[in-house]
């Protein structure tokens, strides 16, 4: 397929805010891409590239995008895809200058609008619409086959291109082949915030009430003597956590994917900051040093797959049991399973007296659903919180001048692809953060208006707030009282932000406790 076919299809699903129209236009362009091509076009119409994230900022792209645009389309995606190929694999002294040579090689060939659409796409801006759960639909409509087949076939593949490829190629037979296995990261299940134990009560009825850490996610894959470790991302992280891969010698079944959160503790159990169970898992790590300095420790709570069984689909108070009897005491989650409120919320504080966030309620008899945030977990925690993208930044003035120090904040509306902002803030920052902030967002930049800096919307805060409320201000409708920095999540993507239906949610519940 020529690249300006899909062009044509981008600008069309850019174009409307219908979701069927959406899916409509992305599905007659999977239909017409060869075998070999829908990996590409899956991955190039959701503003992703096959080889991820090259390092192409705008200063290599100046001259690229100097280059006189070819008179007609000529570029096929095949050809996309092989110079994007060997732009990653450049390294090394003289690299520089080969990448410019090869980005000019390669925008020559582009039309101007072709050259404009590589430009986004390759600086990770090609935001068309085009989410997960529309390209999900988008394929299932190709294919001729039912939407949740394909989405929870997704969820167990823990990627698109894959899923795409057999469902347009081979049908419902290419679906039967993503059933889980070890060595195959499961997208996660994610909670939805709850106001209070009594409100988990009401929503769950008798529940399991579980600590909720301040770490970071891990899936855990054993497989006889084997034993690997992904992020919530989905990136293997094994070489990082060798307690982790200690902890697992003790779990006595053969083959097992486990779910839980590793966070590193001082020697008295309580929690060192979140950016510092961080630090294990950067890029540059001397692995002994930092264990030495911030140990981990890891709790598993849930257990997806054992002895080759399937468990998503089981009661939660089932898997709960398998776990039990596959792991020691010491790293399976506290938990206690209540329905009692003064029991619950004694659990709760005794949650935060140690240093923890607070407290997980999950419905006894929920499956594990992958990928969602399911109404069967809810999260408690002391301070209301949203995870929302930074999409802007104001230069500061006083003392903070020469630092981008007031946020503009916005979650996410995964009906349009587009982040909707609900408020600024400047409050919670410290020195050290507005030091970190000023040059992360410098580097994501992609426009000013004054004294705006306009952004990417690559980084997502931590926003701790007393209330919501209404406003005509804001695009989303809602305002944050008293919004304040509580910490950056460099552990989630704008994607996983906090979506305007939480907040409207959120909303909603203060109104029907005011009796409103």
């Amino acid at each position: 397929m020529l690249l300006a076919e899909l062009l044509a299809a981008s600008e069309r699903v850019a174009a409307t805010r219908s979701r069927l129209a959406k899916i409509d236009a992305l599905a007659e362009c999977l239909r017409r891409l060869d075998a070999s091509e829908i990996a590409l076009g899956v991955a190039y119409l959701s503003g992703d590239t096959r080889q991820g994230r090259i390092g192409i900022g705008y200063a290599a792209l100046k001259d690229a995008l100097a280059a006189t645009p070819a008179s007609a389309p000529r570029l096929t995606l095949a050809q996309v895809d092989a110079a994007l190929a060997r732009l990653a694999q450049i390294k090394g002294e003289g690299s520089a200058a080969e990448r410019t040579r090869l980005l000019a090689e390669l925008f020559a060939g582009a039309t101007a609008s072709e050259q404009d659409f590589l430009a986004r796409l390759l600086l990770g801006e090609l935001r068309q619409g085009a989410l997960q759960g529309i390209m999900l639909d988008a394929i299932a409509e190709a294919a001729g086959l039912p939407p949740e087949r394909v989405r929870s076939t997704a969820m167990r593949a823990g990627g698109l291109a894959a899923v795409a490829e057999a469902a347009l190629t081979e049908g419902e037979a290419g679906l039967a082949r993503f059933a889980l296995e070890v060595f195959r990261p499961v997208l996660p299940m994610l909670a939805q915030p709850a106001e209070d134990v009594a409100d988990a009560l009401e929503r769950l009825g008798t529940a399991a009430f579980e600590w909720k850490l301040d770490g970071a996610r891990v899936q855990a894959h054993k497989s006889d003597g084997q034993i690997r470790v992904y992020t919530r991302s989905l990136n293997e992280v094994t070489s990082a956590v060798p307690e982790i891969v200690a902890a697992l010698q003790e779990c006595t079944a053969r083959e097992v994917i486990l779910d839980g959160e590793t966070i590193a503790l001082k020697p008295e159990g309580t929690p060192y900051p979140f950016q510092e169970t961080m630090r294990r898992f950067g890029r540059k790590l001397d692995v002994e040093a930092s264990r030495a300095a911030y140990p981990l420790s890891v709790f598993f709570f849930d257990c997806v797959l054992a002895e080759g069984e399937d468990l998503t689909a089981r009661p939660a108070r089932e898997r709960f049991d398998v776990l039990a009897k596959i792991l020691p005491a010491k790293i399976l989650i506290p938990r206690l399973v209540t329905g009692d409120e003064e029991a619950a919320r004694a659990f709760y504080d005794d949650a935060l007296a140690r240093g923890h966030e607070g407290v997980m309620a999950k419905a006894l008899e929920a499956p594990y659903e992958a990928g969602s945030r399911g109404a069967g977990w809810l999260k408690i925690k002391e301070a209301h919180t949203l995870d929302l993208a930074v999409i802007a930044a104001e230069w500061g003035s006083g003392r903070r001048k020469g630092w981008l120090s007031n946020l503009h904040l916005a979650a996410f509306d995964p009906a349009t692809g587009d982040f909707v902002m609900l408020g600024k803030t400047f409050k919670g920052m410290t020195d050290k953060m507005l030091a970190w902030q000023t040059e992360r967002l410098l580097s994501i930049e992609t426009s000013r208006d004054r004294h705006v800096v306009h952004v990417r919307p690559e980084l997502v805060a931590e926003i701790a707030f007393n209330e919501i409320q209404q406003s005509p201000t804001y695009p989303s409708g809602f305002a944050l009282r008293f919004a304040r920095v509580k910490r950056y999540r460099e552990d989630k993507n704008a994607k996983d932000a906090d979506t305007i239906a939480t907040v409207r949610a959120l909303y909603e519940g203060q109104l029907s406790r005011r009796g409103q």
